[in-house]
């Protein structure tokens, strides 16, 4: 009696390991379009020799119609500059930053939000760490970069820019997410909804 609970056991244990398996998510082809590092760069392999902000300020560039940020810190004056440019182009770009971005000391959100940008708060979570910028529905820049001078010039930093219109999808999506629950940030002074 005891051998049969035990195959019973074993064949449950191996169904739901085929389950769960099977539920797995396919891969999701992207191209990886650039690799940075902060401080200044940082790579002696050929990738990755860029500074974290000035490869954001190219991709944004690049920009045609889209650009969608999420932010924890929020001081960088070449991205700030980068993202009014943008918008001066006629794209569209929108700013999910934590709760500490309208306080900011140095902050760009006020500047952004005067040259036509949406700037959202996240006041959900303890902290709305993202560091995310999804560009034309088909390019994602994240890593542990925050957009900030200090994040360039002091801390150890990283950045990816992937192509994929599927994982531009999901970030899209997640970006939405945190948008539903974020409040505007009117003038940057205490935020409303």
């Amino acid at each position: 009696m005891k051998r049969a609970w035990w195959v019973v056991g074993l064949a449950l244990a191996v169904t739901c390991c085929c389950v769960l398996a099977s539920r797995r998510a396919e891969p999701i082809p992207a191209t990886v379009e650039a690799v940075a590092f902060s401080p200044n760069g940082g790579s002696r392999l050929g990738y990755g020799d860029n500074d974290c902000a000035d490869t954001v300020v190219e991709a944004i560039g690049h920009a045609k119609f889209s650009i969608l940020v999420q932010a924890y810190n929020f001081t960088s004056e070449p991205i700030a500059e980068a993202l009014i440019a943008a918008t001066k182009r006629g794209v569209s770009v929108k700013i999910i930053g934590d709760k500490s971005v309208p306080s900011e000391h140095g902050g760009k959100a006020a500047e952004c939000a005067d040259a036509g940008i949406v700037i959202l708060i996240d006041h959900k979570h303890h902290i709305a760490h993202n560091k995310v910028i999804v560009i034309d529905d088909q390019t994602v820049i994240t890593g542990s970069f925050n957009w900030t001078e200090s994040a360039e010039k002091e801390n150890a930093e990283n950045l990816l820019v992937l192509h994929s219109d599927k994982l531009a999808a999901i970030y899209t999506a997640n970006w939405n997410t945190h948008a539903e629950h974020s409040v505007s940030a009117g003038q940057l002074g205490e935020p409303r909804k």
